[in-house]
């Protein structure tokens, strides 16, 4: 069975830093996407960054020079480094991976159980 493993969440304040990373964990044939979504609350999960095995990276427009995604193939991780942080910033965090857990199996998605990230402002 794949986990998802997340740290690094917590209470900063506002023009503050943070790093999430994220470890997957158990049967894995390969990886495609990995990357990082919230929800705060009273709305729909949205995407904040995501990069594929070849390095590709999706960001959010909203984190756009904010936030940096990175990834260790190696490793299965992916990590998110949050600079500039401002209350909006606030929401549970969410890792996901889109991965093969053989090699004639069908990509499917996966999610770690959150992290809370708090902006005061």
């Amino acid at each position: 069975q794949v986990r998802l493993v997340e740290s690094g969440g917590g209470l900063v304040q506002a023009g503050g830093s943070l790093r999430l990373s994220c470890v997957a964990t158990g049967r894995i044939f390969s990886i495609n996407a990995m990357g990082w979504y919230r929800q705060a609350p009273v709305k729909q999960r949205e995407l904040v960054a995501t990069i594929t095995s070849g390095g590709i990276i999706n960001t959010a427009a909203s984190v756009k020079g904010r936030f940096t995604i990175s990834r260790d193939n190696a490793k299965n991780t992916v990590t998110i480094q949050m600079n500039n942080l401002n209350p909006e910033d606030t929401a549970v965090y969410y890792c996901n991976a889109n991965l093969r857990t053989t090699w004639y199996g069908q990509e499917t998605d996966v999610w770690g159980q959150g992290t809370q990230v708090t902006v005061s402002s």
